[in-house]
């Protein structure tokens, strides 16, 4: 049998096409749509249904194109480029910071490696470069699983599976999480996708935020306590333009049965990012500061989250698996009416 490399493979993808296809251009398509060619990102696997296109890439499973009619909606980059700002990657075995990469769990001080070092943190957990393996892809879905392997810092051993699907509505993602290992372990997950602002900044987006309470934080985005969003320039409650307003914020208080973000982009579309009961927090981002060229405020991430910033510390929101415990949540994104 003959054997590529993955070096090899990532050169010969190199001068592929891809980049076209997930630019927004409606004629663009993947070179090889069932996953077969390697990309910066990975493997790619588009799914359809009637009016919506996803496409998915291996690496941190990411979502990485969703069309809507041949219309990009999201804020994406290239698939032959690592992207920046955590684009549409899946975020395992913990969101947001852990402070100074510092935790307490099961009577035991664990250090995991600072891969923010401005701010002193580990962001953002330990699988947002590796790549997922494929175990099911149709038409409308794709199932990718990966096995996280116990280290220093976090000695635990997960099994993860997620299933993105399309259907007429639009996209969504489910992922499980499986103590296969033999102690607790501490849990938590989000996703970081943008959708684009439909124009040229999110300033005229018409943002609605089913959230009563927000995360106040220290300069190095540490959470010091939360705070009613009533009376602040967080209340997005009831909708209006985002206008000026600045966001790296958590927030919480949303419904118990679910909440659903919406997005009256001035294009006309309205968008909505729904999340089942798992999902109690929310990290809202209005890319400030893009760390490319591209101007900023051209997307909004609404980060469907587990648990709070800085929960393996505070234990705000952290999911303990117990050996042979499985966690599943959902979320999504659709078009409204």
């Amino acid at each position: 049998m003959r054997r590529f490399s993955r070096r090899a493979a990532l050169a010969t993808a190199a001068g592929a096409t891809t980049a076209a296809a997930l630019s927004g251009s409606a004629a663009a398509q993947p070179a090889d749509p069932g996953g077969g060619r390697w990309t910066a990102n990975g493997r790619l696997y588009e799914i359809r249904s009637g009016r919506q296109r996803a496409v998915i890439a291996g690496v941190s499973a990411t979502l990485l194109s969703w069309q809507v009619d041949g219309v990009e909606m999201l804020l994406t980059h290239p698939a032959d480029d690592v992207g920046e700002g955590y684009q549409g990657k899946t975020i395992l075995p913990w969101p947001n910071r852990i402070d100074h990469g510092r935790y307490t769990f099961g009577g035991k001080e664990l250090q995991v490696a600072i891969n923010e070092p401005e701010r002193d943190t580990a962001l953002h957990g330990l699988m947002s470069f590796v790549e997922w393996q494929p175990v099911r892809h149709c038409a409308d879905g794709v199932a990718l699983e990966y096995v996280l392997p116990p280290d220093y810092g976090y000695p635990f051993r997960l099994a993860f599976r997620i299933e993105y699907e399309v259907d007429a509505t639009g996209v969504r993602s489910t992922l499980s999480a499986k103590n296969i290992g033999d102690t607790d372990a501490p849990f938590g997950t989000a996703n970081h996708t943008y959708l684009g602002a439909g124009g040229d900044r999110i300033d005229d987006i018409v943002f609605e935020l089913p959230a009563d309470t927000y995360y106040v934080v220290d300069d190095r985005l540490i959470p010091t306590g939360t705070a009613p969003v009533e009376g602040t320039d967080y209340d997005f409650r009831s909708p209006r333009p985002i206008g000026a307003t600045e966001m790296d914020t958590a927030f919480t208080g949303l419904s118990r049965g679910g909440a659903v973000v919406r997005f009256a982009r001035p294009d006309g579309v309205t968008a909505e990012l729904w999340v089942d009961r798992t999902h109690g927090y929310l990290q809202v981002y209005t890319d400030d500061s893009p760390a490319t060229d591209r101007p900023g405020r051209a997307g909004i991430t609404v980060e469907p989250m587990t648990c709070a910033p800085n929960a393996f510390v505070t234990g705000d929101g952290l999911i303990t698996l117990r050996p042979g415990e499985t966690h599943r949540g959902t979320w999504g994104y659709r078009i409204a009416g």
